[in-house]
């Protein structure tokens, strides 16, 4: 089944189709020191398992293995990685936006991500952010 809503676009009108099972991606970005890698995975098993359990349906981690490096911009002045640091993404799928965001203020209420593994990374320099797909090819 198709869902066909309308909305504005830059002051434009547009037709948004998507299927009834629509997805929302939450994304995000991060410098992990290099010796990290493995503490890194640990952390990112382990922070998987509590987002399974709040509904996320499919989590990818993503370690740097050719990221160039820009004229005027690039994912390591995003991040403001320091030398032997490697870019890391990462991408959850959850249901639909509703369902991520009642599974993060439960997730809050909960305590569920106060856990004993510290992220082997800067916070600080973590960028994160929601998006709705506007077109999605081999799922």
């Amino acid at each position: 089944m198709w869902i066909v809503k309308l909305a504005r676009l830059a002051g434009q009108s547009i037709m948004i189709v998507q299927e009834e099972d629509a997805m929302y991606i939450t994304t995000l970005i991060m410098s992990v020191p290099e010796e990290k890698q493995g503490a890194y995975r640990e952390w990112a098993e382990m922070s998987a398992g509590i987002f399974k359990r709040y509904g996320c349906l499919e989590i990818i981690e993503a370690w740097e293995d050719f990221v160039p490096r820009g004229k005027n911009t690039d994912f390591f002045r995003a991040v403001d990685a320091k030398e032997g640091e490697k870019i890391v993404i990462s991408w959850q799928i959850w249901k639909d936006r509703d369902t991520f965001f009642a599974a993060e203020d439960k997730m809050h209420k909960d305590d569920a991500l106060e856990t004993s593994i510290e992220p082997p990374f800067d916070n600080a320099r973590l960028i994160t952010g929601c998006f709705e797909p506007v077109y999605t090819m081999g799922r």
